[in-house]
């Protein structure tokens, strides 16, 4: 009986809130809280096949229209946004490097970057702050957000391509990690504008420890 209640508990939860739960918040509002695991993927199996999924994403559990059935249900066009070959390297550099100083993301791309980039994907709500380095000046580090993940449809950093894809794609010869971050969630919205050249090296680099 409280295995019904704890379910219907979650499930009411996740449906009445706009954004995405914690799922230490889920825990908190069911009887057998041990049991939060199993219940959550009751409820994901029970919806793979329907209209909406119960999706997790880092930490935080939601439901989402159905990917299949997405563009049946667009109205609106969706709207390019445009991001520079610096935000894009800048953004791929933060996601396999994490966390990682403003001066680090310099070295790595071999050149002096202005505050249009970082602000940029600061807005959009793909990186954020996470404290500062304990070095002269206290810089501050950047890591990736869970928009950035439920943007590309990555669960987990775990999900990104590790070196050896890249290779096999062909990527590393041609452009930044995160055009095969893209193509892999299958989106359109990003336009790269070739103001910076990649510097195959250096990609190399950066991702050399994933």
């Amino acid at each position: 009986m409280s295995e019904n209640r704890d379910i219907k508990i979650i499930e009411a939860i996740l449906f009445a809130s706009g954004e995405p739960v914690l799922e230490d918040d889920l825990r908190e509002k069911i009887y057998n809280k041990k049991n939060i695991h199993e219940y959550l993927n009751m409820l994901q199996n029970f919806y793979k096949e329907r209209g909406i999924n119960l999706l997790k994403v880092g930490k935080k559990w939601s439901f989402r229209t159905s990917a299949d059935i997405k563009e049946d249900l667009t109205i609106f066009k969706t709207q390019k946004r445009k991001l520079s070959r610096a935000a894009l390297e800048t953004l791929s550099i933060i996601a396999y490097q994490q966390p990682i100083t403003r001066s680090e993301i310099e070295n790595i791309r071999g050149v002096q970057m202005g505050r249009g980039s970082i602000d940029h994907l600061m807005q959009i709500g793909w990186i954020k702050p996470s404290g500062r380095k304990k070095i002269p000046g206290n810089p501050a580090l950047w890591i990736t957000t869970d928009i950035f993940l439920d943007h590309f449809g990555i669960s987990n950093l775990n999900d990104l391509p590790n070196k050896e894809e890249l290779k096999a794609s062909g990527f590393l010869e041609k452009r930044s990690a995160i055009a095969t971050i893209t193509d892999i969630a299958n989106k359109d919205e990003l336009i790269i504008a070739d103001d910076i050249d990649s510097d195959e090296e250096n990609l190399d680099d950066f991702i050399s420890n994933n």
